[in-house]
């Protein structure tokens, strides 16, 4: 019989969310607490799970035996700091993104894990959705053949409302701009997909709001299965939409433009050869869909922390391949280079790209 997962939520921002979907498997998980420092958000957090209690202070939750995991939706400059303790405090962390600020502090995070035997899961919620389950499972049978080109366009519009929060924007707090907060979902796709990135160029740019970091970024990569990639990213658009294209030897994947849920649908599969349109759609209609999102990805959690078998779980590995992504676009735009990966360990970036 599978255990029940007891979790704390810290953060009752996108922590919210979190917190309503593990509150959707009360089979799985119990949300055992809500942290945030402002009394009143940890209280609207709490009341999304019952019986979950509002707190505080992160020590307090650190130093509760009965909770199981840390699931951390804080700025993205307490990332690192905050996973380190919890590991440190005995327990399983869910990390939002960024996973962390560096290549180094991600190290730290690994090295931490193994010693005390906990695990961190990045959360990379995309690709639980029917349109990219279905072209996942197209590959595991080898009907895509060799990837030949994807593009990525995550086009988002954000404004004066959304940098109420003063974080946003800067260095300090949001430790990047666009790539790290909207697109990294989208470039983890690609190598979920298509294998890790290994050589990337990259021009960013601050043309649409008034803060310190990028808000528009054009970046070519190539992947480790040859694949190449665009990705076009900017916070200027008129409204918000994100969209995903594959053109594979065999098949070309279009999905919807859902900013949100680009892994869900509706997503087209064409064949390259017309006359093998049917059996490419006799698998499509074979894939179960996963639970979206959230759900999906805390699902997987659940289940590879009672030893089962997860359906697609992001690894650690996942995460620290994108936070070395950040960091060589960072360096490629700086230096107008390509960039190689994976980068040296005496990179100079290697400790953080904050300027």
């Amino acid at each position: 019989m599978s255990r029940k997962i007891r979790v704390a939520v810290i953060g009752a921002g996108i922590g919210k969310a979190h917190v309503t979907s593990y509150a959707e498997v009360p089979d799985l998980f119990e949300v055992r607490a809500v942290c945030d420092l402002n009394p009143e958000r940890a209280q609207e957090g709490a009341a999304l799970a019952p019986g979950a209690k509002a707190v505080t202070s992160f020590e307090e939750v650190c130093a509760d035996p009965q909770i199981d995991l840390v699931d951390i939706c804080l700025p993205p400059q307490l990332h690192a700091r905050m996973t380190l303790a919890a590991l440190e405090a005995g327990k399983h962390v869910v990390c939002e993104k960024p996973l962390a600020g560096s290549i180094a502090d991600v190290q730290k995070m690994k090295a931490v894990a193994a010693r005390t035997g906990k695990r961190v899961f990045p959360v990379f919620q995309y690709r639980y959705g029917g349109g990219y389950r279905a072209v996942h499972e197209l590959k595991a049978r080898g009907l895509l053949g060799r990837p030949y080109t994807l593009s990525l366009e995550t086009h988002w519009q954000r404004g004066a409302d959304y940098y109420l929060e003063r974080w946003r924007g800067t260095w300090a707090g949001e430790m990047g701009g666009a790539i790290v907060s909207h697109a990294c979902h989208a470039h983890n796709l690609v190598t979920h997909l298509a294998g890790n990135i290994c050589d990337v160029t990259a021009f960013l740019d601050t043309r649409v709001n008034p803060i310190e970091t990028e808000d528009c970024a054009a970046i070519i990569m190539r992947t480790a299965e040859g694949a190449l990639v665009t990705s076009s990213v900017t916070l200027g658009s008129a409204g918000s939409s994100s969209r995903f294209r594959a053109c594979f030897e065999h098949v070309t994947a279009t999905s919807g433009v859902h900013p949100y849920r680009i892994g869900e649908g509706p997503w087209t599969f064409e064949a390259t050869d017309p006359a093998r349109q049917a059996e490419i759609d006799v698998v499509i209609a074979s894939v179960e869909e996963p639970p979206a999102r959230f759900l999906g990805l805390f699902t997987d959690i659940h289940a590879a922390l009672n030893g089962k078998e997860p359906l697609y779980l992001p690894a650690m590995e996942e995460g620290e391949h994108s936070i070395e992504l950040i960091t060589a676009i960072y360096a490629s735009a700086r230096e107008g280079k390509v960039m190689h990966l994976p980068l040296a360990s005496d990179h100079p970036l290697h400790d953080g790209w904050l300027p």
